[in-house]
């Protein structure tokens, strides 16, 4: 059953070729047996899911059933889930356990879908490669010296190892659409504000996005569907109507469809078997009827200096409210106020987050907040602005996602800079609000490849339509690592 992408698992539940707690036990055996290898999970639910699945089982029974009923899921660990251990990956929060559901995690519920556990990610959402977690790295199912991308590796890796059928991720400078790459999955951030983010952990409220890892387009759009709308406890949602994407993915003609590709995605620093891999899928969606043609977007040369003012500013003032007060991690034995303060912030927060912590707080301070902050805000009107107008003359974006394959565990752990570049190619698509959609397209030297796709606002629908079609012609998405397959 394993084997199964989460659209198949769907129709074989609705013909009772198995029951959803049969499923899910399979997979419950499946993490137990094979995670401890891989790392993917920070809490598995067995005793919830296999409840969950038994709801789910009477509703098949009753003929109430919708797409993801019974459809087992794995949420990252950023978002609240009620009655579970909700750490982002930190040991500021590894006693919390929450009394709400996100609304992610509430409109899945809603939908049918059984959770098995929270995965795996880079603490706080703060990282590329899922080493920065405090419960040990994520490994990558193709290769597990290397890493499965950041932040939301574990749910990359769950999907990939087929330990999961889908699950749910979170996108603030590309932590769906790398570990997708890097992992041979599909992953697709939304347009910002179309999923809300309310009970989502903040990192950089400005540009954190909810999103999902899935085998294929469908599994994706089917993932998407009851996710997406309006919430009025989020400020930020936005109130458009949400369409069928299934309907808008299966109506998606390649015909005349105009592909812009930005001479930046394809420049120093890409390794040239990815740009090889990426130009072939190119040429496929042009077999298709595509009409791909060069652009230029010179501004995304700012994406990375000025993501990495904005988003450690957003989390400096985001994460001050983890002092050892009210909850999380408190020291033992403070002195005074002060030292709990200091002491609980120290212990409970890891490296990279405080050291985007100390960022932040500096590119804020008064003498700073015009040479950097405001700065890094224009670079963002422009990059905003030149994305904006090249949809005027292309209807999709398309690209390598990540400049490389997986790399391997520890080898860029020293150096932030280079482990910040491996977002060159997605920073971008968060700092103008855009969606991007990452689908395997190829092997280099036995590593999955990339091709990010992206679109207008709110035009979801038309990027899964995109990979749909690319996916209908080609199989990378089926190939799977030989150990997990």
């Amino acid at each position: 059953m394993h084997e199964l992408d989460l659209a198949e698992v769907s129709a074989a539940l609705q013909r009772g070729n198995f029951s959803s707690e049969e499923l899910t036990r399979a997979l419950l055996e499946r993490i137990e047996r094979i995670d401890r290898d891989l790392n993917s999970f920070i809490t598995v639910d067995a005793e919830g899911a296999v409840a969950a699945a038994r709801a789910a089982d009477r509703r098949l029974a009753d003929g109430e059933a919708g797409p993801l009923t019974g459809v087992p899921v794995a949420h990252k660990d950023i978002f609240c889930t009620r009655g579970l251990r909700t750490s982002c990956g930190s040991r500021m929060l590894d006693s919390f356990v929450s009394p709400y559901d996100a609304t992610v995690v509430e409109r899945l519920a809603a939908a049918g879908a059984v959770v098995l556990g929270k995965t795996n990610m880079d603490e706080f959402a703060m990282g590329s490669s899922n080493e920065t977690s405090y419960y040990g790295p994520v490994r990558n199912p193709w290769d597990t010296e290397r890493v499965p991308g950041g932040s939301s590796g574990g749910s990359a890796a769950a999907v990939a190892a087929a330990l999961v059928p889908g699950a749910t991720g979170t996108d603030t400078g590309g932590s769906i659409r790398q570990p997708a790459a890097l992992c041979g999955i599909t992953g697709l951030k939304p347009t910002y504000g179309r999923v809300s983010r309310w009970g989502m952990i903040a990192f950089a409220s400005s540009l954190d996005q909810a999103g999902v890892f899935a085998r294929t387009a469908r599994d994706a759009a089917m993932l998407l569907q009851p996710m997406a709308g309006f919430d009025e406890r989020d400020s930020t949602s936005a109130p458009d109507e949400v369409p069928d994407y299934l309907a808008e993915m299966e109506s998606t003609d390649l015909e005349g469809l105009r592909i812009g590709l930005p001479r930046e995605f394809f420049g120093e620093g890409m390794d040239p078997a990815v740009s090889a891999a990426v130009e072939e899928a190119v040429r496929v969606l042009e077999g298709l009827g595509a009409k791909p043609r060069e652009i230029s977007l010179p501004s995304l040369g700012l994406s990375v200096p000025s993501y990495y003012v904005l988003a450690p500013a957003e989390c400096s003032s985001n994460l001050s409210r983890f002092d050892g007060v009210r909850f999380g991690h408190r020291c033992e034995n403070p002195a005074d106020l002060e030292d709990m303060y200091k002491r609980s912030r120290g212990e409970g927060f890891g490296a990279e987050v405080q050291r985007r912590i100390l960022i932040g707080t500096y590119v804020l301070s008064a003498g700073y907040y015009d040479a950097y902050y405001l700065k890094a805000l224009k670079c963002r009107r422009l990059i905003r602005d030149e994305l904006r107008a090249a949809f005027e003359e292309v209807d999709v974006i398309a690209g390598p996602t990540s400049p490389e394959t997986a790399f391997r565990l520890g080898d860029k752990t020293d150096d932030p800079v280079r482990m910040y570049l491996s977002d060159i190619n997605t920073i971008g698509v968060n700092l103008a609000g855009l969606p991007g959609i990452s689908v395997p397209a190829g092997f280099a030297d036995g590593l999955p490849v990339g091709l990010q796709l992206v679109g207008g606002y709110f035009r979801e629908g038309r990027l899964l339509g995109v990979a749909h079609r690319f996916q209908e012609a080609t199989d990378w998405h089926r190939q799977r690592p030989g150990a997990y397959a």
